[in-house]
Protein backbone atom coordinates (compact mmCIF):
# COMPACT_ATOMS: atom_id res chain seq x y z
CA UNK A 1 0.00 0.00 0.00
CA UNK A 2 2.90 2.70 1.13
CA UNK A 3 4.84 1.77 -2.02
CA UNK A 4 2.68 2.66 -4.59
CA UNK A 5 5.04 6.05 -5.05
CA UNK A 6 8.10 4.16 -4.93
CA UNK A 7 8.62 4.05 -8.62
CA UNK A 8 7.58 8.17 -8.61
CA UNK A 9 10.60 8.47 -6.27
CA UNK A 10 13.70 7.38 -8.45
CA UNK A 11 15.40 10.29 -10.52
CA UNK A 12 18.26 9.66 -12.57
CA UNK A 13 22.10 10.46 -9.89
CA UNK A 14 24.56 12.09 -11.45
CA UNK A 15 22.69 14.51 -14.03
CA UNK A 16 24.39 17.63 -13.68
CA UNK A 17 20.58 19.48 -14.80
CA UNK A 18 18.99 17.54 -12.17
CA UNK A 19 21.82 18.35 -9.62
CA UNK A 20 21.87 22.02 -10.32
CA UNK A 21 17.95 22.41 -10.05
CA UNK A 22 18.27 21.27 -6.15
CA UNK A 23 16.31 19.34 -4.07
CA UNK A 24 13.21 18.11 -4.04
CA UNK A 25 14.10 16.36 -7.61
CA UNK A 26 11.55 15.42 -10.01
CA UNK A 27 10.86 11.91 -10.93
CA UNK A 28 12.50 10.51 -13.62
CA UNK A 29 10.87 6.80 -13.06
CA UNK A 30 7.53 5.94 -14.29
CA UNK A 31 4.98 5.37 -11.90
CA UNK A 32 1.42 3.94 -11.20
CA UNK A 33 -0.52 6.36 -12.65
CA UNK A 34 1.84 8.64 -14.54
CA UNK A 35 1.94 12.32 -14.14
CA UNK A 36 -1.31 13.46 -13.64
CA UNK A 37 -3.08 15.83 -16.96
CA UNK A 38 -5.51 18.39 -17.18
CA UNK A 39 -7.31 16.55 -20.07
CA UNK A 40 -7.92 12.93 -18.32
CA UNK A 41 -6.92 13.45 -14.50
CA UNK A 42 -8.77 16.71 -13.42
CA UNK A 43 -12.50 15.11 -14.98
CA UNK A 44 -11.53 11.43 -12.80
CA UNK A 45 -10.49 13.18 -9.75
CA UNK A 46 -13.46 15.17 -9.65
CA UNK A 47 -15.89 12.32 -10.40
CA UNK A 48 -14.10 10.74 -7.35
CA UNK A 49 -14.43 13.52 -5.06
CA UNK A 50 -18.10 13.24 -5.53
CA UNK A 51 -17.93 9.90 -4.92
CA UNK A 52 -15.86 10.22 -1.59
CA UNK A 53 -18.09 13.28 -0.79
CA UNK A 54 -20.93 11.77 -0.86
CA UNK A 55 -19.39 8.94 1.22
CA UNK A 56 -18.08 11.38 4.20
CA UNK A 57 -21.65 13.26 4.46
CA UNK A 58 -23.03 9.79 4.96
CA UNK A 59 -20.83 8.21 7.19
CA UNK A 60 -20.30 11.22 9.55
CA UNK A 61 -24.23 11.58 9.61
CA UNK A 62 -24.29 8.12 10.49
CA UNK A 63 -22.13 8.74 13.41
CA UNK A 64 -24.01 11.48 14.44
CA UNK A 65 -26.93 10.47 14.45
CA UNK A 66 -25.97 6.98 16.06
CA UNK A 67 -24.43 9.40 18.94
CA UNK A 68 -27.89 11.13 19.49
CA UNK A 69 -29.08 7.99 20.48
CA UNK A 70 -26.04 6.57 22.34
CA UNK A 71 -24.83 4.37 20.25
CA UNK A 72 -20.87 5.26 19.22
CA UNK A 73 -19.07 3.63 16.88
CA UNK A 74 -16.00 4.85 15.92
CA UNK A 75 -15.44 3.45 12.56
CA UNK A 76 -18.08 5.48 11.39
CA UNK A 77 -16.28 8.40 11.87
CA UNK A 78 -12.81 6.77 10.91
CA UNK A 79 -14.45 5.75 7.27
CA UNK A 80 -15.50 9.45 6.55
CA UNK A 81 -11.80 10.48 7.83
CA UNK A 82 -10.92 7.68 5.03
CA UNK A 83 -12.99 9.85 2.70
CA UNK A 84 -11.75 13.45 3.91
CA UNK A 85 -7.75 12.20 2.96
CA UNK A 86 -9.41 10.74 -0.41
CA UNK A 87 -10.95 14.05 -1.31
CA UNK A 88 -7.10 15.83 -0.16
CA UNK A 89 -5.24 13.16 -2.66
CA UNK A 90 -8.01 13.93 -5.57
CA UNK A 91 -7.58 17.61 -5.30
CA UNK A 92 -3.99 17.50 -5.07
CA UNK A 93 -3.19 15.47 -8.24
CA UNK A 94 -5.75 18.15 -10.04
CA UNK A 95 -3.37 21.19 -8.67
CA UNK A 96 -0.62 18.64 -9.87
CA UNK A 97 -1.93 18.65 -13.05
CA UNK A 98 -2.42 21.91 -13.55
CA UNK A 99 1.08 22.38 -12.18
CA UNK A 100 3.22 19.77 -13.11
CA UNK A 101 6.44 21.10 -11.88
CA UNK A 102 5.30 22.09 -8.75
CA UNK A 103 7.49 18.85 -6.86
CA UNK A 104 5.92 19.69 -3.68
CA UNK A 105 2.53 19.26 -4.55
CA UNK A 106 3.46 15.88 -6.27
CA UNK A 107 5.43 14.68 -2.70
CA UNK A 108 1.98 16.01 -0.78
CA UNK A 109 -0.43 14.24 -3.44
CA UNK A 110 2.08 11.01 -2.89
CA UNK A 111 1.91 10.70 0.39
CA UNK A 112 -2.43 11.27 0.90
CA UNK A 113 -2.35 8.71 -1.59
CA UNK A 114 -0.01 6.35 -0.10
CA UNK A 115 -1.77 7.06 3.84
CA UNK A 116 -5.34 6.74 3.61
CA UNK A 117 -6.07 3.26 2.91
CA UNK A 118 -5.05 2.29 5.92
CA UNK A 119 -7.53 3.55 7.79
CA UNK A 120 -9.79 1.01 5.98
CA UNK A 121 -7.18 -1.77 7.15
CA UNK A 122 -7.49 -1.38 10.47
CA UNK A 123 -11.31 -1.28 10.63
CA UNK A 124 -11.82 -4.04 8.91
CA UNK A 125 -8.94 -5.94 11.13
CA UNK A 126 -11.31 -4.87 14.00
CA UNK A 127 -14.28 -6.26 13.07
CA UNK A 128 -12.61 -9.79 12.48
CA UNK A 129 -11.37 -9.56 15.84
CA UNK A 130 -14.55 -9.21 17.25
CA UNK A 131 -15.65 -12.05 15.12
CA UNK A 132 -13.05 -14.16 16.81
CA UNK A 133 -13.92 -12.91 20.55
CA UNK A 134 -17.86 -13.55 20.01
CA UNK A 135 -17.02 -17.46 18.35
CA UNK A 136 -13.50 -18.48 19.93
CA UNK A 137 -13.89 -16.11 23.51
CA UNK A 138 -11.32 -18.32 24.77
CA UNK A 139 -8.57 -17.80 22.06
CA UNK A 140 -9.91 -13.80 20.81
CA UNK A 141 -9.52 -12.74 24.78
CA UNK A 142 -6.87 -14.37 26.07
CA UNK A 143 -4.19 -11.89 26.55
CA UNK A 144 -1.05 -13.10 24.27
CA UNK A 145 -3.56 -13.04 20.90
CA UNK A 146 -4.99 -9.24 22.35
CA UNK A 147 -1.61 -8.37 22.98
CA UNK A 148 -0.37 -9.52 19.55
CA UNK A 149 -2.70 -7.41 17.97
CA UNK A 150 -2.47 -4.38 19.70
CA UNK A 151 1.51 -5.04 18.93
CA UNK A 152 0.14 -5.01 15.23
CA UNK A 153 -1.80 -2.07 15.82
CA UNK A 154 1.51 -0.16 17.00
CA UNK A 155 3.83 -1.47 14.22
CA UNK A 156 1.18 -0.39 11.47
CA UNK A 157 1.77 3.03 12.78
CA UNK A 158 5.20 3.08 13.19
CA UNK A 159 5.32 1.91 9.73
CA UNK A 160 3.11 4.24 8.64
CA UNK A 161 5.32 6.96 9.76
CA UNK A 162 8.72 5.46 8.45
CA UNK A 163 7.52 4.79 5.32
CA UNK A 164 6.26 8.31 4.61
CA UNK A 165 9.30 9.91 6.05
CA UNK A 166 11.29 7.32 3.44
CA UNK A 167 8.84 8.50 0.66
CA UNK A 168 9.56 11.93 1.32
CA UNK A 169 13.05 11.93 1.65
CA UNK A 170 13.72 9.71 -1.82
CA UNK A 171 12.77 13.31 -3.25
CA UNK A 172 15.18 15.01 -1.53
CA UNK A 173 18.77 12.77 -1.72
CA UNK A 174 20.41 11.57 -4.99
CA UNK A 175 22.52 9.29 -3.01
CA UNK A 176 22.19 5.85 -4.22
CA UNK A 177 22.80 4.10 -1.00
CA UNK A 178 19.91 6.39 0.43
CA UNK A 179 17.35 5.33 -1.99
CA UNK A 180 18.36 1.89 -1.55
CA UNK A 181 17.44 2.23 1.96
CA UNK A 182 14.00 3.74 0.99
CA UNK A 183 13.32 1.59 -1.41
CA UNK A 184 13.62 -1.30 0.82
CA UNK A 185 11.99 0.83 3.75
CA UNK A 186 8.88 1.58 1.40
CA UNK A 187 8.72 -2.53 -0.16
CA UNK A 188 8.77 -3.80 3.33
CA UNK A 189 6.04 -1.17 4.47
CA UNK A 190 3.97 -2.51 1.60
CA UNK A 191 4.18 -5.45 2.20
CA UNK A 192 3.02 -5.85 6.09
CA UNK A 193 0.46 -4.04 4.92
CA UNK A 194 -0.68 -6.15 2.36
CA UNK A 195 -0.67 -8.71 5.07
CA UNK A 196 -2.12 -6.68 6.95
CA UNK A 197 -5.19 -6.43 4.11
CA UNK A 198 -5.24 -10.37 4.08
CA UNK A 199 -5.52 -11.03 7.70
CA UNK A 200 -8.87 -11.03 8.59
CA UNK A 201 -9.09 -13.95 5.96
CA UNK A 202 -7.27 -16.42 7.34
CA UNK A 203 -8.91 -15.48 11.15
CA UNK A 204 -12.20 -16.18 9.38
CA UNK A 205 -10.84 -18.90 8.23
CA UNK A 206 -10.09 -20.11 11.68
CA UNK A 207 -13.40 -18.81 13.38
CA UNK A 208 -14.98 -21.44 11.06
CA UNK A 209 -12.59 -24.60 11.13
CA UNK A 210 -11.92 -25.11 14.67
CA UNK A 211 -14.26 -26.68 17.38
CA UNK A 212 -16.60 -23.73 19.09
CA UNK A 213 -16.72 -25.16 23.01
CA UNK A 214 -19.08 -23.15 23.32
CA UNK A 215 -22.19 -20.87 21.64
CA UNK A 216 -21.43 -17.56 19.77
CA UNK A 217 -21.48 -14.57 21.69
CA UNK A 218 -24.00 -12.67 19.89
CA UNK A 219 -22.74 -8.75 19.37
CA UNK A 220 -24.23 -6.33 16.56
CA UNK A 221 -27.39 -6.48 14.53
CA UNK A 222 -27.57 -9.02 11.66
CA UNK A 223 -27.21 -12.39 10.86
CA UNK A 224 -23.57 -14.02 11.26
CA UNK A 225 -23.04 -14.86 7.74
CA UNK A 226 -23.58 -11.07 6.09
CA UNK A 227 -21.10 -10.20 8.32
CA UNK A 228 -19.05 -12.73 6.75
CA UNK A 229 -19.56 -11.69 3.88
CA UNK A 230 -18.97 -7.79 4.16
CA UNK A 231 -15.17 -8.90 6.19
CA UNK A 232 -14.08 -11.25 3.38
CA UNK A 233 -15.26 -9.29 0.55
CA UNK A 234 -13.61 -6.19 2.36
CA UNK A 235 -10.59 -8.14 3.21
CA UNK A 236 -10.33 -9.55 -0.72
CA UNK A 237 -10.74 -6.06 -2.11
CA UNK A 238 -8.15 -4.00 0.01
CA UNK A 239 -5.64 -7.13 -0.62
CA UNK A 240 -6.41 -6.92 -4.59
CA UNK A 241 -5.14 -3.41 -4.65
CA UNK A 242 -2.54 -3.60 -1.68
CA UNK A 243 -0.95 -6.40 -3.46
CA UNK A 244 -1.33 -5.19 -7.59
CA UNK A 245 0.86 -1.67 -5.34
CA UNK A 246 3.37 -4.03 -4.01
CA UNK A 247 4.01 -5.80 -7.18
CA UNK A 248 4.34 -2.47 -8.89
CA UNK A 249 6.94 -1.22 -6.64
CA UNK A 250 8.93 -4.30 -6.52
CA UNK A 251 9.41 -4.71 -10.19
CA UNK A 252 12.05 -3.25 -12.63
CA UNK A 253 12.21 0.59 -12.56
CA UNK A 254 11.57 1.51 -15.76
CA UNK A 255 12.25 5.30 -17.45
CA UNK A 256 8.69 7.63 -16.95
CA UNK A 257 9.53 7.84 -21.13
CA UNK A 258 8.74 3.52 -21.60
CA UNK A 259 5.91 2.46 -18.82
CA UNK A 260 4.78 -0.96 -18.50
CA UNK A 261 0.73 -1.53 -18.89
CA UNK A 262 0.73 -1.28 -15.31
CA UNK A 263 1.41 1.66 -14.73
CA UNK A 264 -1.35 2.92 -16.83
CA UNK A 265 -3.78 5.81 -15.71
CA UNK A 266 -6.82 2.51 -15.29
CA UNK A 267 -4.48 0.95 -13.35
CA UNK A 268 -3.82 3.69 -10.66
CA UNK A 269 -7.67 4.29 -10.59
CA UNK A 270 -9.08 0.98 -10.10
CA UNK A 271 -6.53 -0.51 -7.89
CA UNK A 272 -6.80 2.45 -5.52
CA UNK A 273 -9.61 4.74 -5.66
CA UNK A 274 -12.71 2.10 -7.38
CA UNK A 275 -12.14 -0.48 -4.98
CA UNK A 276 -11.18 1.36 -2.32
CA UNK A 277 -15.15 2.74 -2.29
CA UNK A 278 -16.71 -0.11 -3.06
CA UNK A 279 -15.61 -0.83 0.52
CA UNK A 280 -16.89 2.48 1.83
CA UNK A 281 -20.90 2.16 0.31
CA UNK A 282 -20.30 -1.44 1.51
CA UNK A 283 -19.59 -0.45 5.01
CA UNK A 284 -22.56 2.38 4.63
CA UNK A 285 -25.35 -0.20 3.03
CA UNK A 286 -24.30 -2.92 4.94
CA UNK A 287 -25.00 -0.88 7.79
CA UNK A 288 -21.44 -2.22 9.72
CA UNK A 289 -22.46 0.60 12.72
CA UNK A 290 -25.22 -1.76 13.47
CA UNK A 291 -24.02 -5.00 12.50
CA UNK A 292 -19.89 -4.68 14.18
CA UNK A 293 -21.15 -2.54 17.06
CA UNK A 294 -20.54 -4.20 20.47
CA UNK A 295 -21.26 -2.72 23.97
CA UNK A 296 -19.25 -0.38 26.38
CA UNK A 297 -16.75 -1.97 28.93
CA UNK A 298 -16.66 -5.09 26.50
CA UNK A 299 -12.71 -5.33 27.75
CA UNK A 300 -13.49 -5.44 31.21
CA UNK A 301 -16.15 -8.75 31.41
CA UNK A 302 -14.36 -10.11 28.18
CA UNK A 303 -17.74 -10.62 26.07
CA UNK A 304 -19.66 -8.90 24.04
CA UNK A 305 -23.47 -10.60 25.32
CA UNK A 306 -23.38 -10.05 29.81
CA UNK A 307 -26.00 -7.84 31.22
CA UNK A 308 -24.37 -4.93 32.27
CA UNK A 309 -25.08 -2.26 34.93
CA UNK A 310 -23.52 0.54 32.63
CA UNK A 311 -25.05 1.95 29.72
CA UNK A 312 -25.09 0.33 26.39
CA UNK A 313 -23.24 3.38 24.62
CA UNK A 314 -19.79 2.76 23.42
CA UNK A 315 -17.71 0.37 22.05
CA UNK A 316 -15.08 2.76 22.24
CA UNK A 317 -13.58 0.91 25.62
CA UNK A 318 -13.39 -2.46 23.84
CA UNK A 319 -9.35 -3.25 23.08
CA UNK A 320 -8.36 -2.50 20.01
CA UNK A 321 -10.66 0.21 19.41
CA UNK A 322 -8.48 3.71 20.25
CA UNK A 323 -6.49 2.65 17.32
CA UNK A 324 -8.97 3.54 14.83
CA UNK A 325 -9.28 7.01 16.41
CA UNK A 326 -5.46 7.22 15.66
CA UNK A 327 -5.35 6.51 12.37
Amino acid sequence: MMSRSLDMAHGLPGKPGIEAHGPPYPPSGAGLGGRPTLSVDVAISAVFISIFLAGAVSSFTIFRKNLQRNHKFIPSAATGGYCIARIVANTLRIVWAAKPMNINVAIAAQVFIAAGVLILFVINLIFAQRMLRASHPAVGWSRPVSYAFKILYILIGLTLVTVITATVQSFFTLDPNTRRIDRDLQLFGGSLLTFVAFLPIPILAFIHLAPRRQPRDQFGSGSWSAKVIIVTATAVLLTLGAGFRIGVSASPIRAATNPAWYHHKACFYIFNFVLEAMVVYMFLFGRVDRRFFVPNGSSKVRNYSDNRTEPKTSDNDEEGQGQVVMS
